[in-house]
């Protein structure tokens, strides 16, 4: 199946990178590691795809999200447990499914924004 106009731009390449920069965020203990993977993974998927808009958006929201690297990397400190949800978006793109891939990413990726909000209340209460 190929994959919807959006993406046609994206060559095996380019998903091969993007994938290698998921696992390098999953695998790394470093915030500056992480934020610099990840603005780079955004970067090929959202470049190379021609979407100006979800780029901008995409580096805004994380842009905003980097001071909370570090609680991630702290709230997930064993990466055979850190949610993919990177990796799970590349995967279904590759197969063309984007519908699913951002539905996956979603899950994963509101997982993670709630062991954060719940991390910030308990340390409000204590």
């Amino acid at each position: 199946m190929a994959a919807k106009p959006a993406y046609r731009h994206l060559s095996p390449t380019d998903f091969d990178l993007a994938y290698g920069l998921a696992k390098q965020m999953t695998r790394t203990k470093s915030p500056k590691e992480y934020f610099e993977c990840d603005r780079r993974f955004w970067d090929i998927l959202f470049e190379k795809a021609q979407r100006p808009i979800l780029w901008e958006v995409s580096r805004q929201l994380d842009d905003r999200l980097t001071r909370y690297n570090p609680l991630v990397l702290k709230l997930f400190p064993d990466p055979a447990t850190r949610p993919r949800q990177r990796e799970a978006l590349v995967e279904f793109l590759r197969k063309g499914e984007v519908d699913e891939a951002v539905r996956a990413f979603k899950k994963l990726y509101m997982e993670v924004v709630h062991r954060i909000i719940d991390d910030l209340k308990t340390e409000e209460a204590g």
